[in-house]
């Protein structure tokens, strides 16, 4: 396993030190039903906050990754790439190998009190979830948050997993004081589709109960419905179905994505593809020929469709950067005492 060649890039792109060496690693497993089969490999790093490839097609400039991996095994994850680069599986290893960055809170504190730091936005969730079932061990994010809290550092998280209503006093108390977004990912509701594309996730029912459980507490929530995934998930009344539960939780935007299959990702997808529907494949193979993303047609198409179903149901698609803050409750000014008898007028 290849730890030396992860290096940490400086704004003006040179190449530092490795971000963590392989003295520094400890690899665990845990003889525990929700962990069998897992081992983590816990290091110590030596920066938490990545910028974004100027390549990217993401929205946003910095990311905190507190893990590397995920145990929610999702066939179609993009970030499966990021597993070759320490020579590690891209498909079973992905799901059961994780690195652990066990000094997160620490690092991520420290880097915030940087004079270095401007205070830009950081995206959580973006590359493997930190609300996995790791996390539920490990329990990274509470000083994560805390750290973004105590600097008033605007954030965002993406999750699908339940685990985030652990920390909803701490998203409380940071949203009072920056800007906090809450997206959860939901694709669709299909029960049968979920448990074989993403069997060590939260049912689409248990995560949808996480943005109805956000808005019951004043801090609302979208949902990223992600992915559609093309002849399984995309019909119209599939689309409509998926949409109407979103808008039951109470979400306060859908924003759909079709799904893409980046190298790494896309392998592992078609091998499952083959298995579980393989009169599908020449399809995929057709529809995806160009490259990672569905044609443009396509993608217009679904994101008209669900843009009009939100309408419908009485929501709409999330604005880049949009925050979810908790609204202060309107003090109710106490009756002013009169300071003598006062009489009352007619006019």
């Amino acid at each position: 396993m290849r730890w030396e060649n992860l290096t940490l890039e400086s704004g003006g792109g040179r190449t530092d030190a490795a971000l963590f060496g392989a003295d520094a690693v400890t690899t665990r497993t845990f003889d525990t039903p929700e962990f069998r089969g897992i081992t983590f490999h816990e290091i110590r790093a030596r920066s938490i906050i990545n910028r974004v490839p100027g390549a990217s097609r993401m929205p946003f400039e910095w990311t905190v990754n507190p893990y590397r991996g995920c145990t929610h095994a999702c066939v179609y994850c993009f970030a499966r790439k990021t597993h070759s680069y320490l020579d590690l599986d891209t498909g079973l290893g992905f799901d059961s190998q994780i690195v652990v960055k066990v000094n997160a809170p620490d690092l991520l504190r420290r880097q915030l009190g940087s004079r270095r730091w401007q205070g830009e936005h950081i995206a959580m969730g973006t590359n493997v979830d930190c609300y996995q079932r790791a996390e539920g061990r490990y329990r990274l994010m509470p000083g994560i948050l805390s750290a973004l809290r105590d600097h008033a550092n605007p954030f965002s998280i993406l999750t699908k997993g339940t685990l985030i209503l652990r920390d909803l006093d701490l998203l409380a108390e940071a949203a009072r004081v920056t800007d906090v977004g809450i997206s959860v990912s939901v694709g669709f509701t299909d029960t049968e589709l979920w448990r074989t594309v993403e069997p060590g996730t939260p049912a689409p029912e248990r995560r949808l109960d996480v943005v109805r459980t956000l808005g019951e507490h004043g801090i609302g929530c979208g949902v990223l419905m992600a992915p559609v995934i093309p002849f399984l998930s995309d019909q119209p009344a599939q689309l409509r179905a998926t949409v109407r539960e979103i808008a039951a939780a109470g979400a306060t935007s859908v924003t759909p994505l079709v799904l893409h299959l980046r190298p790494g990702a896309r392998e592992w997808f078609m091998a499952w593809l083959e298995r579980h529907h393989p009169h599908l494949v020449r399809r995929y193979e057709r529809l995806y020929a160009d490259g990672a993303y569905a044609p443009k047609w396509y993608q217009r198409r679904i994101t008209r469709q669900v843009h009009d179903l939100a309408r419908e149901y009485g929501i709409g698609p999330a604005r880049a950067g949009m925050p979810r803050r908790i609204r202060e409750p309107e003090p109710v000014p106490a009756p002013a005492e009169p300071s003598e008898p006062t009489q009352l007028s007619l006019i």
